[in-house]
């Protein structure tokens, strides 16, 4: 490995930053009720970055011991010309840190991608499924199509991919009544599943004090269906893994409000303007963007702001429910 490549992006509280999860889109095919407003306004496609410079950026992040990327959105597979994106990502593995490329998707784009993407060099792919009611599920996503979704993961299965997990984002009074039923086609299926807390980020049109549903609960309703074991998996994200006895299956959880994660924090975040998150749950960034167009091709410039930003990296998040929203930017301008 290039020396250049050695870990450099470490912060005042010594965690060391080799996960970059980058949305290279704020527009998606779905209006998920927590993820954003039934009427967007989406960003001037001026204002985000090129596919071009989020090829040159992933790279300085890599060159400066990054291991995994995942790419996310809003929808990334709405995105003009991803596939270009994914091949030239998969190239970094041969040059630089980075050994595993991954992405985050709604599934309703998979049967078109998935093997393309298998090619490309995307080693995982985590698909939104939050429903397995057909009228529930549009309810949830304003205008997704479950049985979409459900071709997009069998197209992923059948293009190759080992590493396929389910995300579903449970509220209570929408889908807590589906907790067991989505386990079990996971086992079913043979993948894995994460249950996440719904994080308040941007308005949305309901109150998430009240739809709010712990880890904690979910775990219990799944514990009187399925025999789990706490299990020491990682996959270099913030998730908490049980094995479910007799599958091949595991089951996460992301939990934000209930076992806050940011100790052992090892990741950043990119908007798809280009402005560099130092923590989900707050507001310290840095505009990459301005410093790619100020300074074409001037990757150590762009490495050193990288490095710098290591500074201003948060001890953590503290997330209040009883606020509407703590942060104004939607999911979707974050990335999933």
């Amino acid at each position: 490995m290039m020396s250049e490549n050695k870990p450099q992006l470490i912060d005042r509280y010594g965690r060391q930053v080799t996960y970059v999860r980058m949305s290279i889109t704020d527009r998606c095919d779905f209006r998920c009720v927590y993820c954003m407003d039934e009427e967007m306004t989406f960003m001037p496609r001026e204002q985000l970055l090129t596919l071009e410079e989020v090829t040159f950026l992933i790279r300085a992040f890599c060159e400066l011991g990054v291991e995994k990327v995942r790419i996310t959105g809003g929808e990334p597979l709405v995105r003009r010309n991803v596939d270009w994106l994914f091949e030239q990502l998969g190239k970094l593995k041969q040059s630089t840190s980075l050994k595993e490329l991954n992405i985050t998707t709604n599934g309703s784009q998979l049967v078109k991608y998935a093997k393309g993407m298998k090619a490309e060099g995307v080693d995982r792919i985590n698909i939104s499924l939050d429903s397995l009611k057909p009228e529930k599920f549009k309810a949830l996503t304003r205008t997704g199509e479950l049985s979409s979704v459900l071709a997009g993961i069998q197209a992923a299965k059948q293009a190759g991919f080992e590493k396929i997990k389910l995300n579903a984002v449970i509220m209570k009074g929408r889908n807590d009544d589906e907790i067991i039923d989505l386990a079990q086609f996971a086992v079913d299926q043979g993948l894995d599943i994460s249950y996440i807390e719904e994080m308040p980020l941007g308005q949305v049109s309901h109150d998430r004090e009240e739809s709010y549903c712990s880890s904690d609960e979910v775990l219990a309703e799944l514990k009187t269906a399925f025999t789990l074991e706490e299990s020491d998996a990682n996959t270099g994200g913030p998730s908490r893994y049980y094995t479910v006895a007799g599958s091949q299956s595991k089951i996460g959880f992301i939990s934000p409000h209930s076992h806050n994660f940011c100790e052992s924090c090892n990741r950043v975040r990119v908007t798809t303007e280009g402005r560099l998150l130092l923590c989900l749950g707050q507001e310290h960034s840095v505009d990459l963007r301005a410093i790619i167009r100020g300074y074409p091709n001037d990757i150590e410039r762009l490495k050193t702001a990288i490095i710098d930003s290591m500074q201003i990296k948060p001890k953590g998040h503290d997330f209040n429910l009883k606020e509407q929203a703590v942060i104004f930017r939607h999911m979707s301008v974050t990335g999933g």
